[in-house]
């Protein structure tokens, strides 16, 4: 999966993408058909902001979090990412299990 980190008022350090890589290559367990990512990172008064749009098979899956910290920022994203990669999942099983009892 291709990732593209941006940073908006906020200078994105290269520990920063480590971070992020890592944390998404952990959501392609949940489907082979991610396609890319595109990840943007800001500040806003005291709270760090996180915004990330997946593109999948089938449509796009969007989340974003808020915290006083990056990397906890981060971590709130990619469990909310984590969640509807498996609803997005369940719900083609439940398709295609509806197709197949026709």
């Amino acid at each position: 999966m291709q990732v593209n980190i941006s940073g908006h008022q906020l200078d994105v350090t290269e520990a920063m993408k480590n971070y992020v890589n890592d944390k998404f290559a952990k959501l392609e367990r949940h489907s082979d058909k991610i396609t890319s990512a595109r990840v943007v990172m800001s500040v806003e008064k005291l709270k760090q902001k996180i915004d990330a749009t997946i593109l999948i098979a089938g449509g796009e899956v969007v989340a974003n979090s808020e915290h006083e910290d990056m990397y906890a920022a981060i971590d709130l994203l990619v469990d909310k990412l984590d969640r509807q990669l498996i609803k997005h999942k369940e719900k083609l099983l439940d398709r295609n299990k509806g197709a197949v009892e026709h």
